[in-house]
This record gives structure tokens, sequence and C-alpha cells, in this order.
């Protein structure tokens, strides 16, 4: 066995796990230097393959993970997942209140920052990144909230929405709609507390991306509405700033994708109608905006994220050909623009599209793309997985040894 890349990979494991030396060395009943040798490739000989098997279940990881490279998509795993479901259920994160030996609360200037930094990994596409960062920044935010006052608190409440709402998204790549739904209702919980009327919109559009996510898209329709009728008073109040404009935009094009998941499953005509109303109804904000691609509150909004909700809802309806219309419509200065994740989301929508119009080579060289772009896009999220197991028994021997190194990368079996 290569010591050396052994130790190189316990020193990422445990990192990723967020285990101190001690930590590690304490739960082998090892001593720290054992630790720290083994992780430098400085012991003489080879561990014993029952020492890392009880290295492996120590830091809750396949055997395997030891004994080849760590992928280049650092995908969230089940563990980092159930930190994240501990942290929502901790008693100072539901109630809202601090322990008693509750550090100070953090700054909201340093938090602000903390969070500014998860959502911009986000964008990036590192979603297994902001899935282990999301448990810590809950706890602070949430004690900010709770330990502050004045317009500092009102400010923490905000910080802790957009958390939650971070939360919820990485819920989401990760295909855990169940997480994404109790993230997305305790942001809407948060957000009514900072009496922002942005934030509360902000929050109310993941909830209804999370409801539709979860198979509940009516209520993901009914919801967004109410959220927009309820708010647009405020947000276009005195013209309305571009933040407050793209979270209204961004309201509708939720509800536009949740009412094709509703037209689709009914295949009524006025169902579908109904989605291109709700989709030209986010047009208007984003006029409003005009030609500029803003990224308001990590938002995105405007024409350009527009066309791609439009490409996404032909997807849903099955539509690829109308689909691939409105791709090929976007400027390519325009999709360079927008945020990596927004661009790789685009071109696996735009691979489900060619797939369903049987232009199976060209949904693999898309899908190759969107790798490119944002390599988690692809290899972690469970409906991008399965669009490569379908492309391998759809695409005969069209790009065959393409797929089949994707699948590789997938860690899908060959």
């Amino acid at each position: 066995m290569d010591s050396q890349g052994i130790g190189r990979r316990v020193a990422y494991w445990r990192s990723r796990r967020r285990m101190t030396h001690a930590t590690l060395a304490s739960l082998l009943e090892r001593s720290v230097r054992w630790v720290e040798d083994l992780e430098g490739g400085r012991r003489q000989s080879d561990p014993r393959l029952s020492v890392l098997e009880a290295i492996a279940r120590v830091l809750q990881i396949e055997l395997g993970a030891l004994l080849a490279d760590a992928p280049t998509a650092q995908c969230a795993d089940a563990v980092e997942l159930a930190q994240i479901r501990a942290t929502l259920q901790r008693h100072d994160v539901i109630t809202g209140t601090a322990g008693a030996d509750c550090a100070d609360p953090l700054p909201v200037h340093v938090l602000r920052a903390q969070l500014v930094h998860a959502r911009s990994a986000f964008q990036a596409g590192r979603f297994g990144l902001v899935s282990r960062s999301v448990p810590e920044l809950l706890v602070t935010t949430n004690t900010a909230a709770a330990l502050l006052s004045g317009d500092d608190q009102l400010t923490a409440y905000q910080l802790l929405a957009l958390t939650l709402e971070l939360a919820e998204a990485a819920a989401i790549k990760a295909g855990d709609t169940d997480l994404a739904t109790v993230a997305g209702h305790r942001a809407v919980a948060a957000a009514e507390r900072s009496e922002d009327p942005v934030i509360m919109a902000s929050s109310a559009r993941h909830l209804a991306d999370a409801m539709t996510c979860h198979g509940q898209p009516e209520a993901a329709v009914a919801f967004a509405l109410a959220a927009a009728a309820r708010l647009a008073p405020a947000l276009l109040a005195r013209g309305g700033t571009p933040a407050a404009t793209s979270v209204l935009g961004m309201l509708y094009l939720k509800a536009g994708l949740a009412q094709a998941a509703v037209a689709e499953s009914l295949g009524e005509t006025p169902a579908v109608d109904a989605v291109f109303d709700l989709l030209g109804e986010a047009d208007g904000h984003a006029s409003r905006l005009g030609r500029r691609d803003g990224n308001e509150l990590w938002t995105a909004f405007g024409t350009t994220n527009c066309q791609l909700y439009r490409v996404a809802a032909h997807v849903q309806l099955f539509d690829g050909a109308a689909a691939v219309a409105v791709a090929t419509e976007i400027p390519p200065p325009a999709t360079a623009a927008l945020p990596r994740e927004r661009r790789a989301h685009l071109w696996g929508d735009l691979a489900r599209a060619y797939t369903q119009a049987g232009r199976y080579e060209d949904a693999v060289t898309t899908l190759l793309r969107a790798e490119d772009e944002a390599p988690e896009e692809v290899r972690c999220r469970p409906r991008t997985r399965l669009l490569v197991e379908d492309l391998r028994l759809l695409a005969g021997s069209s790009g065959q040894g393409r797929l089949r190194a994707l699948a590789g990368r997938c860690g899908l079996p060959q």
C-alpha cells in the first residue's frame, strides 16, 4: 500500500469531518504523534488492514475512500447532511434561544462576511463545501439573533434567514427534499422576524422551490403567489430597489416552474398556459432592471435567468425541442456572465432537452460542458446522475466511451 497516499487521504477526511488530530487520536486510542506520523507518511511500515478499517469506521467512510484519491467533486455525503439536520433539531436553533453557556455573539459584520463566502461558494458550484459550512453558520447566526438587540438583532435575523435558505439550497442539490423543506420553513419564519420584505420574499421563493422538489407543486404555486401578492406593495414602493425587484421576480419564476410540474401531471392546456403567464410576469420584473443581469441577494435575476427558467419549464413539460429553441436564443456573453452554478444548471437542463428530442450525442456533449463548469452539479446531483444512467441506455454506441468515463466520475456502476 502507498503509505503516503493513505496518510494524505486520512488527513483529507479528518479535515472534512472537522476533527483535530487529538480527536482522531482519542477515537482510535492512539497518540497524537501517531496520527501526525500517519498523515505525514512517516510511519515505518504500512498500516494494517484492521487499522485502516478502524480509521474508516471513525471517519464514517467506506474503506475504499482511504485506498483511492479523493474525487475532484467533493459531494456532500450522508454524514454532512445528517449534521445539517442535527443542527436544525437543536433546541436553541428550533426555539431561537441561546443557552446559558453560549459564547458571546459574533458581530453582524463578521457573520455577514462568512455568509457571503458560503453563498459565493454555492454559486461557484462548490455544494459540498457549503454543506460543511452550514451547521456552524446556523448556530452562530441563531446565537446572534437571540442575544443581540435593536437593529443588530434585525440584521442577525436577516442573516439567519439567508443561512437557512442556503441549507435549503444545499439539500436540494443533494436530493434531500425533506431536509430542504424543513430548512425552507425555518427560513420563512426567521425572515418574518427580520421585518424586511426583501428577505421575506427571498425566503419564500426558496420554500416554494423546496415544496416543488418535494412533490408539492400545487402548494408551491399557491404559496409563492400569496407571498408575491402580500409583499409586492412594499417591494415596489418608491419604484422598488434592484434587490426588491429581483426577489419579486424570482417568486414568479419559482411559481412558474412549480406550475410546470402541475401542468405536466394534468396535461391540460389551461394549466400549461398558466406556466408561461407566470414566467411572463417574471419577464416584466426583469425588464424593470433593464438589460442588466444582476445578482442581487444571490438571485442572478434578470432577462437571462428568466430564459433559463423557460428552458427548465419546457423540459418539465417534456418539450425538448422548445427548450432547445429557447436555449439557442440566449446570447453567449449573457450566459458567460452568469454564476457557474447557473451556467452548469442550464447545460444540465439543455442535456435533458436534447435527450427528450432524441439528440443523444448533443446531450452527452452538453452534459460534459456542464461538468466542466461545475463538476458537483453533474457528479453529485441525483437527478443528473439519473440522466447519465438514462443516456447509457438510450444512446446506443453514440458517446458510450465518454459516458462510461463520466459514469465513473459520478461513482456509478460500470
